[in-house]
């Protein structure tokens, strides 16, 4: 039989494995540096320095989109900082900015984040640069993806719920879940709304950690869910563990807020399509 310090010993091998083999989000990789130029990293002071707290991305010259839940009473302080791979290295691509305008969507709900859609307007335009450059993200009458559909997300979010932090920015490749399944009891119930998608990927079988799956995590919310290249989705909530099998990561479905987008940005909106011919 084994003895306890041996089992302790197993114990901490096996916690030890599961953050070593979480290289990125949840599961993921390190991204090529300033492959993703659009992330934004929004940061809350702390002491004389800046911490990273949520992430967004770049919709326009001046316009970052991000999440409600990130910014629930206001700026209070919080810089958005363009450019960046490394949170803690002083790379010369780097573009800090005061929050101008924050602009949460009115029918934001706390109890189950529906609504979990904002706008930052920056206090000036970027620099355009190979680190810096905008998004395209789906408007209304566009094709999001469906059940299984191959998405991906990017963030300095934790590795594991054990909170520990990435310095470098990670992706992850995961897949759309059947909205009717994250709908039912035993997922999200009423709590998900149409307004939702919800992704992840679970390990494969065989697999030799069956209870890791790639997944947005702590710190991630507010980047964005890309689809073949465009922004479909916001990172918003999943469960109060990222990785539950149960508990796929929420995303909110960015094209069901195009007017309101419009409305903010003083954007024309986009005329609909000739049915004469």
């Amino acid at each position: 039989m084994a003895s306890q310090r041996e089992v302790l010993i197993a114990a901490a091998l096996f916690i030890f494995a599961l953050i070593s083999h979480s290289e990125g989000i949840m599961g993921g990789r390190e991204a090529a540096p300033h492959s993703r130029p659009y992330m934004a990293s929004i940061q809350v002071p702390e002491g004389n320095n800046l911490k990273h707290e949520c992430g967004g991305f770049v919709i326009a010259a001046q316009w970052v989109m991000t999440a409600v839940h990130c910014l629930p009473t206001g700026p209070n302080g919080r810089k958005v900082v363009l450019g960046v791979h490394s949170l803690s290295e002083a790379e010369e691509t780097k573009q800090t900015f005061d929050i101008l305008e924050l602009h949460n969507h009115p029918d934001y709900r706390t109890y189950n984040y529906d609504n979990d859609i904002a706008l930052i307007k920056l206090d000036r335009p970027f620099n355009i640069s190979e680190a810096v450059k905008t998004v395209e993200y789906l408007r209304e009458g566009g094709t999001n993806p469906g059940t299984d559909a191959e998405v991906d997300t990017a963030g300095w979010g934790a590795l594991s719920n054990l909170g520990e932090r990435p310095d470098k920015l990670k992706e992850v490749s995961i897949e759309v879940f059947n909205p009717a399944r994250c709908g039912r009891s035993d997922y999200f119930g009423r709590k998900f709304t149409t307004n939702m998608m919800c992704a992840h990927k679970v390990c494969p079988n065989p697999c030799d950690q069956p209870h890791i799956k790639e997944d947005s995590c702590d710190g991630d919310s507010g980047g964005p869910l890309l689809y073949n290249g465009v922004a479909v989705g916001i990172t918003s909530n999943g469960g109060k563990k990222c990785g539950q099998i149960k508990k796929p990561g929420i995303y909110t479905i960015i094209s069901h807020y195009t007017q309101w987008i419009d409305n903010i940005m003083g954007a024309e909106p986009t005329p609909p399509p000739d049915q004469s011919a």
